[in-house]
């Protein structure tokens, strides 16, 4: 048997890159179980921590003069980046808040539809048809899992939350494939640790008045949570997930995306004792088919579509993202991020 050439192999590495993200994102409903005080809390310390993180791979990397390299018009396009991020882990939030649970992870992960049809507007991707039948196979794994727990809307509150969570899904289309644009130019620790740490500066006021209120963590075992939610799920996965994406087609690293909420629901029966039920076992085999047809999809050749570009790293480091990186939440009180 031939083995692959050196652009599928690239392709593989980025798609496991990106399952491996969305299998660490999938464990942070469990982090914050750990974790008390306000979502909003949560969020801050999870970007203003991965920005820490980001900081001291770009000064042990001798990237820390890319900064000053920046000109204006990048810098630009990374500060809105982390506007973005922003936004949408506040759509998120306020989402799980407002609607169910269910009602907000279906409407939240439909982002990845998104992508895939944005795509060939946003950053010249062809459009590729091959990715159709896996996109819809995960997308139904996720129903599968969900519709069990209730997807109706009951009132007008339940039916404005839906209407956050559809917002907080574009807004992650608009994070990844702005990402991806924008890793034409910069590498992609040098994008994530713009992005955090403006989403971190525009959270810092909302986080300062829920302590002020009497909503912050409330002792060394929450902080521990929220330490390692920064540094393991934002920081250390956001670089397997960005270091992914400059390898592959954004479409397909959408796809593999969904390993994140069918993870969570695993991980949530295995460690929190939720049910594992019938319905989340045939979502999650769907979810697994889907990605696995996206491994199967051979890069695109030259003159057939923009393959060739979009497996090339980002840069001279192809380490560095979470657009969101987000990881569902189980409940309302454990939001601390959102789709992406």
């Amino acid at each position: 048997m031939a083995r692959p050439g050196p652009a599928r192999r690239d392709t593989l590495a980025g798609l496991t890159q990106v399952a491996a993200a969305g299998l660490i994102w999938g464990t942070i409903p469990l982090v914050l179980r750990a974790s008390d005080g306000s979502p909003l809390v949560k969020v801050f310390f999870r970007v203003a921590i991965a920005a820490l993180v980001l900081l001291a791979v770009l000064a042990a990397t001798g990237k820390l003069s890319d900064l000053r390299r920046l000109d204006r018009r990048t810098m630009l396009g990374l500060a809105g980046l982390g506007v973005i991020l922003a936004v949408n882990w506040l759509l998120f939030i306020y989402a799980l808040d407002m609607t169910k649970v269910a009602v907000a992870e279906l409407l939240g992960y439909t982002g990845p539809v998104f992508v895939a049809v944005l795509a060939p507007f946003v950053t010249g991707e062809s459009f590729d048809r091959r990715v159709v039948l896996p996109l819809a196979l995960a997308l139904a794994g996720i129903v599968v899992i969900l519709a069990p727990q209730g997807l109706q809307v009951s009132s007008p509150r339940e039916l404005l939350g839906a209407g956050l969570a559809f917002l907080s899904a574009l807004t992650y289309a608009m994070l990844l494939l702005r990402s991806k644009r924008l890793m034409a130019d910069v590498s992609g620790s040098t994008l994530m640790f713009f992005e955090l740490a403006v989403a971190a500066l525009l959270l810092l006021p909302f986080a300062i008045w829920m302590y002020a209120t009497g909503q912050g963590p409330s002792g060394w075992v929450s902080y521990g949570a929220l330490i390692t939610l920064g540094v393991v799920h934002t920081g250390l996965a956001g670089i397997l997930f960005i270091g992914g994406l400059g390898r592959v087609r954004t479409d397909h690293a959408a796809v593999l995306s969904y390993t994140e909420p069918a993870s969570a629901v695993l991980f949530a029966a295995a460690f929190l004792g939720e049910p594992l039920t019938l319905a989340t076992i045939a979502g999650g085999a769907m979810v697994i088919a889907g990605g696995a047809l996206v491994a199967r999809i051979a890069p695109l050749e030259v003159g057939f579509g923009q393959e060739a570009a979009d497996i090339a790293p980002a840069g001279p480091e192809t380490v560095p993202t979470d657009p969101s990186g987000d990881a569902p939440q189980a409940t309302p009180s454990d939001a601390g991020s959102g789709v992406g």
